[in-house]
């Protein structure tokens, strides 16, 4: 039997991204520096840099991370639908990122990402990602391509409600814009 010992490098990178997932989510892209991430996985920050030799890159491998957990909870949700029909997976699918965004983390990561795209860089990976969300639901929902251009919209009033707290609000406007939307609290 062979053994594959993984290096320091390889078992860091992890939690590095992890780390600079919730860090680039709380302060965003400017307001978040190496030290930052470095601090929060309990590294140095010259190891952070060996890792990832540059804050966009660093920011990348938060995104990328990001996109990957969306996609499994996705799955997930498609995996437990009760209705198996195109519209149904994707309802399944919506049900599952309400869930997964609740604690705002990766939903503030994707909106810092937004406000940043025009970094060529993080502009790149923020458009491969959802190249993979849109990917996914089409291939494993086997949905129109209306269907699945909505389900995306859907997504980005979802952030819209959450981040900017529309749901708290009590007049018609904002009624009209969340009826309808799951957010689990």
């Amino acid at each position: 039997m062979t053994r594959t010992s993984l290096s320091t490098a390889d078992l860091r990178k992890p939690v590095v991204a992890s780390a600079a997932v919730r860090e680039f989510a709380r302060g965003g892209y400017h307001g978040t520096t190496i030290a930052d991430v470095a601090r929060a996985a309990k590294i140095s920050p010259a190891y952070v840099v060996k890792l990832f030799p540059t804050k966009e890159r660093l920011f990348v491998t938060a995104l990328e991370t990001c996109f990957d957990q969306v996609v499994q909870a996705l799955a997930a949700g498609a995996d437990g639908a009760e209705d198996g029909s195109p519209d149904g997976l994707l309802d399944a699918m919506g049900g599952a990122y309400a869930h997964l965004i609740a604690d705002r983390t990766l939903l503030l990561l994707q909106v810092h990402a937004q406000s940043v795209a025009d970094l060529p860089e993080i502009g790149e990976a923020l458009r491969a990602g959802l190249r993979e969300v849109v990917d996914f639901a089409k291939a494993r929902s086997g949905a129109s391509d209306e269907a699945v251009q909505r389900f995306v919209a859907y997504g980005q009033l979802c952030h819209l409600i959450v981040t900017a707290q529309v749901d708290a609000v009590p007049e018609a406007w904002a009624r009209l814009l969340v009826e309808g939307i799951r957010h689990p609290g």
